[in-house]
């Protein structure tokens, strides 16, 4: 297996919109929406830290585009900032209609994760490089 010589700071996930994700109106919850962004806080967070890590805390999130049911989300999560103990994720969620080669920016928000030892106290993490995520 190759070893890699540089942490990843960046994730991209990817799902389709199916109607148990979606509201009356045929679009994606909210909700549905905020925790997939979780998740690839989440992994990033972790693929970086290579520790337990929770999310402390969440900026505002911005919806600037519905997402119809029957698109694609493609969901691209990268390290903005390193603490001591806690790294800032940055995720966008960009919609793709499944007919068509176009992509929108939907939705867009911060999160606050926090690396943890054994016994669950903060505990330091890497720093990224000089010049930002590699």
């Amino acid at each position: 297996m190759p070893q890699h010589t540089q942490r990843p700071a960046e994730t991209r996930m990817v799902y389709p919109i199916f109607p148990g994700d979606t509201n009356h109106y045929g679009t994606l919850f909210g909700g549905q929406a905020m925790a997939w962004m979780d998740q690839a806080a989440f992994i990033t967070a972790t693929r970086w830290a290579r520790r337990k890590v929770v999310t402390v805390h969440s900026s505002a999130i911005d919806f600037k585009h519905p997402v119809p049911q029957g698109s694609i989300v493609e969901l691209v999560a990268w390290i903005q900032r390193t603490g001591r103990t806690s790294m800032t994720v940055e995720v966008e969620m960009w919609v793709e209609p499944m007919q068509k080669d176009e992509r929108r920016l939907a939705s867009r928000g911060a999160f606050v994760l926090v690396a943890l030892d054994e016994e669950g106290r903060p505990t330091p993490v890497p720093p990224l490089p000089e010049g930002g995520p590699s």
